[in-house]
């Protein structure tokens, strides 16, 4: 009696470990981000999807580096900062790192070219917050260059895909909008800046001397910072502009609420845009975008 053959067994799938690794270390920037910010997740998912991996890993690793210096009160806060930076040059170096934060970031740093002058410029800000500063104008403006104007141009980078023209193109409408968002931040987190670590970004400004005078004059300069950003939204590729675009709406929905209230109730609380009202920012911003109105 003939018998069968026994059944052919198909090798097990070979498995790229290192392609696993990486993803791996991609999906937990990205956990980062949802966990941290839900406008930000919302903004990046209106990206074209190819940009969202560089730019969950560009948050992750600002977050982080922000964490240091904002939470961790307990600990040697520039021990943990100068560990950080070292750890993130070696990743970069090294194109490998086993903090799955400086993994995710040093591919995106590489695949996009972000310069090593912006990180510099970005750690050397989160430095100046362990440091008791009163701030005058040239610091003030070398602070939010770092801690913000940065992180526009490595997103950027990202967003430019390799053309440099259209880089520099960008670069300065890019830094302004970086600059308005981080001032409203400023202003929106007066009080709690001030009395959890003691700090006034706003050169030349006392806390106990915030007024209606003072508070009009900082509205002025983020004012033109916001016109000056926008014109480069309107110049983005459109990949990333209603992404980039959905993040400007929200600022400016923040900004018009903090600019109807007076400098007294800006320090009694902290102003904050209510989630129906993201969502119908997002909405209104889709449908502005789909109709090619911006």
């Amino acid at each position: 009696m003939a018998t069968l053959p026994p059944p052919a067994v198909s090798p097990p799938p070979v498995v790229d470990h290192v392609a696993l690794f990486d993803r791996a270390s991609l999906a937990c920037s990205k956990r980062i981000t949802q966990c941290y910010s839900t406008s930000f997740t919302l903004g990046i998912r209106t990206l074209d999807v190819r940009f969202h991996e560089a730019i969950y890993a560009i948050y992750g690793f600002v977050r982080w580096a922000d964490e240091i210096v904002d939470t961790f009160h307990d600990r040697d806060k520039a021990a943990l900062l100068r560990e950080f930076r070292d750890e993130t040059y070696r990743a970069i170096d090294e194109q490998f790192s086993m903090n799955p934060v400086l993994h995710a970031f040093q591919l995106a740093v590489h695949r996009y070219g972000i310069d090593k002058e912006f990180i510099e410029a970005f750690l050397h800000s989160m430095a100046m917050d362990l440091e008791d500063i009163d701030y005058d104008q040239q610091l003030y403006d070398e602070y939010i260059y770092g801690s913000a104007e940065v992180v526009g141009l490595m997103c950027l980078r990202v967003f430019c895909a390799g053309d440099e023209a259209e880089f520099e193109r960008l670069r300065r409408p890019a830094r302004r909008l970086g600059a308005a968002f981080q001032k409203i931040n400023f202003l929106r987190d007066l009080r709690s800046d001030y009395e959890e670590r003691g700090r006034v970004y706003f050169p030349g400004l006392r806390y106990e001397a915030f007024d209606d005078t003072a508070k009009q004059a900082i509205e002025a300069d983020i004012r033109a910072d916001f016109e000056a950003g926008y014109e480069g939204i309107c110049a983005l590729p459109r990949t990333a502009r209603l992404g980039v675009y959905l993040a400007y709406v929200y600022y400016l929905k923040l900004f018009d609420k903090i600019r109807q209230l007076p400098a007294a109730r800006i320090l009694a609380g902290r102003v904050r845009v209510p989630d129906n009202t993201k969502l119908l920012l997002l909405l209104g911003s889709y449908f502005r975008y789909r109709l090619r109105a911006l």
